[in-house]
């Protein structure tokens, strides 16, 4: 009954009838006889004892019962009813395979219980069960199952074999009965406690009831199986005839890792030795020396074992042996030295007849990696005499140190050069023809100290600083001061720019923050130099601002050239001007001939033909005026119009003739690229790298991991975002090549 009652509140009249029917049957209980003996014969008499165990399941109940099947001497046999045992199913949670599977369980306890309580040993001992996913679960040998079914069958299988499991029909499985109802005036005559007589003795002469192997029912949808997973199996096989060789040194990254483990290796083998032969009282001390021997010899018996064969047989070494300059011998310890002129020297005997060591072999880089080490990564020189010092005699030993020491991460901290890319082409505005100051780059420098009002003490002073704008394409040159280095004071240096000189296409500079922030202000669109696919719009319209990447100062030396022209020539300006009398009037009269001075410079060598006298300048373009200009207004024979018409055409004349001569002489000395010339390897991503940093120390520069290469136009990585951790934190940064020092390459 599945209701929910109250314990006080009467049964309906359908549970009532049925308990009432319930309750009087119980009478019959009184019938109910099972016999003291579990056959006619004595156990101990019989010829024969096996034991029938049947299990079943259904959604109400689990059961398992036991019978005795005794043999005469004379043949006859009798079946006894032994033990019984049933148990309510969970309400919920289990599947009949389950179920079925669990009253398996308890037929096995059962079993387990009636062999360990009666006096005569069992001679066979077989286990029934009508579900033929139980007998699939208990004979499988192949798959898996998941927990609950897998410990199970675990049980199962610790009491019993596979063989023993037989299938018997439901409507003959005397278990069937335990797991449903039956009236108790038919209990007697159960086949519960009668048992299958019958079905067991048919079971005996037939072998298809001895069936032992049962197939899995349906592996591809049962839950309880384990999906086939492929499973690798490496296997080791060991063969004990083979010696020790040296291609096992190579699991060492250090030469006193693998001294000191040969050495160990040498201790234990003595020690069982010694145990095995009784002798306990070595000490079984063993030198680095005698495990450096060891080694050394079984390398050289590999490598040179036709040397050493002819050197002890007294022969001549092969004319193509690679030791023949070396005059080679065999020591008193049965190592080849070097046997060259120095025997009669007064030096230590390691250093006299060094070991040799084939620098083809792996320990060569061994030695020479703890021999760097030992001198503190010191050069090629400071290594091969540590190495030799040592005793050591390597075939090929600079070489193989050169190697070393350009692939020393180290080294590559410590003395590594910055890295550097080929110098890329010029970008077009340096290269179109127009307006002049179309295409600007600018950039700041100062500061100077100027007089602003006289006092009693003296004077106040305060500071000034430059703002330098130059033409890309004609390198003239302006320059505005301002009294602060901030966005503001910038844009108004920028306004009287442009209200001079007009609209300017392209602003080129570096990423300064007064140059940042006053884009933001004015509303300029910027372009990052990183930001490649956007180049392409630069030019279309508007004014366009293009930031070179931090730290990269080489990447504007349009205009570092300029303000190093324009410091030379104005401190050659301040050296006649007392300190105290600079003010700002002066300062301002000074930066614009420093300007002009700058913009009459010729731009390309200056030609000795006499025929062409003009010098190609930027102020020939900017004020229309050459040289001889006052020659030009001493004519006798003009008039107003002719001196019009003449003047438009003397103007038209210089213009074309500036961006000729800068076409076919200035423009082509930009061809060359005076360094930089080689294409280098890209760095790549997954790269480490040191980063420069000129405020700290080089051991104290940064390690860094490269994100992502940016490829300029050409397909060449100029420059790289670049991982670092800053204060425990991650954070990256975009820097061109040359402040880079390239460690491990992926």
């Amino acid at each position: 009954m599945t209701e929910s009652v109250n314990w006080d509140e009467p049964l309906s009249e359908e549970y009532r009838q049925e308990w009432e029917t319930w309750r009087t049957s119980l009478t019959h209980l009184e019938n109910v006889k099972i016999g003291r003996m579990y056959t006619p014969i004595s156990i101990r008499d019989a010829s024969k004892v096996e034991l029938h165990t049947f299990s079943d399941a259904s959604e109400k109940a689990i059961a398992a019962v036991s019978y005795l099947k005794v043999f005469h001497h004379d043949g006859s046999s009798h079946l006894g009813f032994v033990l019984g045992k049933t148990k309510l199913a969970p309400m919920s949670g289990n599947t009949i395979p389950r179920l079925e599977l669990c009253a398996a369980v308890m037929a096995v306890e059962i079993a387990e219980f009636v062999t360990d309580n009666l006096d005569r040993k069992i001679d066979t001992v077989k286990f029934y069960s009508d579900s033929r996913v139980v007998l699939g679960y208990v004979t499988n040998q192949t798959r898996r199952f998941y927990t609950y079914v897998a410990n199970r069958v675990q049980r199962i299988r610790k009491s019993s074999s596979p063989e023993q499991w037989n299938f018997v029909p439901t409507q003959l499985n005397p278990a069937d009965q335990g797991t449903r109802s039956i009236a108790a005036d038919k209990v007697n005559s159960s086949l519960w406690i009668l048992g299958p007589e019958e079905f067991i003795s048919k079971c005996e002469h037939q072998a298809a009831c001895s069936e032992t192997l049962y197939p899995l029912i349906e592996p591809t949808d049962d839950k309880e199986l384990r999906p086939l997973q492929r499973v690798n199996v490496l296997k080791t096989s060991v063969d004990f005839q083979t010696a020790l060789g040296s291609e096992r040194f190579e699991r060492f990254s250090e030469w006193i890792r693998l001294v000191e483990s040969i050495s160990f290796l040498k201790k234990v083998a003595k020690y069982r030795t010694a145990a095995v032969t009784g002798d306990t009282r070595s000490k079984y001390v063993e030198t680095y020396k005698e495990a450096e021997l060891f080694i050394i010899k079984v390398v050289q018996n590999e490598f040179y074992q036709t040397e050493i064969d002819n050197i002890r047989q007294n022969l001549r070494l092969p004319k193509n042996s690679t030791l023949v300059s070396l005059n080679p011998f065999l020591d008193s310890r049965g190592v080849l030295c070097v046997g060259r002129r120095l025997n009669k020297a007064n030096i230590e005997l390691h250093e006299k007849n060094p070991i040799i060591i084939p620098g083809k072999h792996y320990i060569a880089k061994l030695l020479i990696r703890h021999f760097h080490e030992t001198v503190c990564h010191q050069g090629r020189h400071f290594t091969e005499g540590a190495i030799r010092k040592a005793g050591f005699w390597i075939t090929g030993v600079k070489r193989l140190i050169q190697s070393f020491i350009h692939s020393c991460v180290k080294c590559r901290k410590l003395r590594g050069v910055v890295e550097f890319q080929k110098m890329s082409d010029l970008p077009s505005d340096r290269l179109e023809p127009g307006p002049p100051f179309s295409n600007v780059g600018i950039d700041a420098f100062g500061p100077w100290n100027v007089v602003t009002r006289k006092t009693r003490g003296g004077s106040a002073q305060s500071k000034r600083w430059a703002i330098l704008f130059t033409c890309l394409t004609t390198r003239a040159v302006q320059i505005e001061l301002v009294e602060e280095m901030s966005s503001s004071a910038f844009i108004n240096a920028l306004r009287r720019f442009v209200a001079i000189r007009g609209k300017v296409k392209v602003f080129r500079s570096d990423r300064g923050t007064n140059f940042v922030g006053s884009t933001e202000n004015l509303k300029i669109d910027t372009v990052n130099v990183e930001n490649g696919p956007v180049r392409d719009f630069i030019y279309k319209s508007g004014t366009v601002w293009i930031f070179n990447p931090p730290h990269s100062s080489h990447m504007g030396g349009v205009w570092e050239r300029m303000i190093g022209i324009s410091r030379r020539i104005l401190d050659s300006m301040l050296s006649s001007v007392n300190g105290k009398n600079l003010t700002h009037d002066v300062l301002v009269t000074f930066m614009a001939e420093v300007s002009a001075i700058i913009n009459n410079r010729p731009l390309v060598p200056i030609s000795s033909n006499p025929d062409s006298p003009i010098i190609l300048s930027p102020s020939t373009l900017l004020t229309q005026k050459t040289c001889d200009t006052d020659t030009i207004y001493t004519l006798d024979d003009f008039n107003l119009k002719d001196l019009y018409k003449a003047e438009w055409r003397r103007v038209q004349m210089l213009s074309n003739m500036f961006w000729v001569r800068w076409r076919e002489e200035y423009i082509q000395t930009l061809q060359t690229r005076r360094k930089w010339q080689e294409n280098r390897p890209n760095i790549r991503k997954g790269d480490v790298v040191l980063l420069r940093d000129n405020a700290v120390c080089r051991n104290q520069w940064p390690h860094g991991l490269v994100e992502e290469s940016l490829i300029s136009s050409d397909g060449i990585v100029r420059k790289v975002r670049v991982r670092i951790i800053r204060e425990g934190k991650p954070v990256v940064y975009t820097r061109p090549v040359t402040e880079l020092v390239l460690l491990v390459s992926e």
